[in-house]
């Protein structure tokens, strides 16, 4: 079999690897719940590579997330759900009918009328989708109003969309400064339990996570990716941890040699960069 600019070739590789007895041992045994955190992993490395502005790696990683679609496509299909083709009719539908301004005759020449379109499709969509489970015998629990966040998304960014979510009905802080104080008494309510005789972990556990998420509120408020916000941290973290690596190199040691003041003064010296 031979490379393709097709992704017809790419199904048949799917197929060809999810064949039994002929297919990959490994590929075989895989099913949508061990493949879903691979699938959450490519999603992060194609935001790596744009991130990086590593145009040659994102071609890659967005290929490593196709294979994805493709991966549960194919097995969707093996338990006669549906195939990429049913996929690829869906969203394409979805894009064509979602912009009436694009492809039909409605006015969307600014920005808030298309917002408008917008929901209001979604609104439709949304009731489609309900009389379709329902006709084919499938359970729907009464949707609570948070239940349009996802729980599959990570925490920080969950705790933001449910923040958003809260906010629509006026659930919410009214600016930042106020966030700022309950961040305060979330971290004297983690110190008070830090500071018991014989500290409880799931009451810490608590404590901890009411403080990340009045962090996230915070950064809402700033009006700031909290993820974002994260992963210039850790960005910062890494090349900064570079040069008290380069550091030891350079005086003949090791990380594991160098006393704590050693790596805070290389610590310090790469902030100046």
């Amino acid at each position: 079999m031979t490379p393709s600019r097709d992704i017809t070739r790419l199904i048949e590789i799917m197929a060809a690897l999810r064949t039994p007895v002929t297919g990959c041992p490994w590929d075989l045994e895989q099913s949508f719940e061990t493949i879903a955190p691979y699938t959450l992993e490519e999603a992060y490395e194609v935001a790596d590579a744009i991130a990086q502005k590593d145009y040659l790696n994102l071609r890659e990683e967005l290929g490593d997330l196709l294979l994805q679609v493709v991966y549960h496509a194919r097995m969707a299909e093996e338990d006669d759900h549906f195939d990429f083709a049913d996929v690829v009719e869906g969203v394409t539908r979805k894009m064509i009918r979602r912009h009436p301004h694009v492809f039909g005759d409605e006015d969307g020449k600014k920005a808030e009328h298309v917002k408008g379109i917008w929901e209001r499709i979604k609104a439709e969509e949304k009731a489609e989708k309900r009389a379709e489970r329902e006709a084919l015998g499938l359970a729907e629990r009464e949707a609570g109003f948070l239940d349009e966040v996802p729980t599959a998304f990570p925490s920080l960014q969950e705790a933001d969309k449910l923040q958003r979510r809260a906010s629509k009905v006026g659930f919410d802080w009214n600016n930042a400064h106020l966030v700022l104080d309950k961040i305060r008494e979330e971290t004297l309510e983690l110190d008070e339990e830090l500071q018991k005789d014989a500290p409880d972990k799931a009451r810490i556990t608590d404590e901890l996570g009411d403080t990340l998420f009045a962090l996230a509120n915070l950064a809402r408020h700033l009006d700031i990716d909290p993820e974002e916000a994260l992963r210039r941290t850790n960005r910062k973290f890494r090349k900064r941890f570079s040069e008290i690596e380069k550091h030891a190199k350079a005086t003949a040691t090791t990380l594991d040699a160098m006393t704590l003041d050693e790596m805070e003064a290389a610590w310090q010296a790469a902030k100046k960069l």
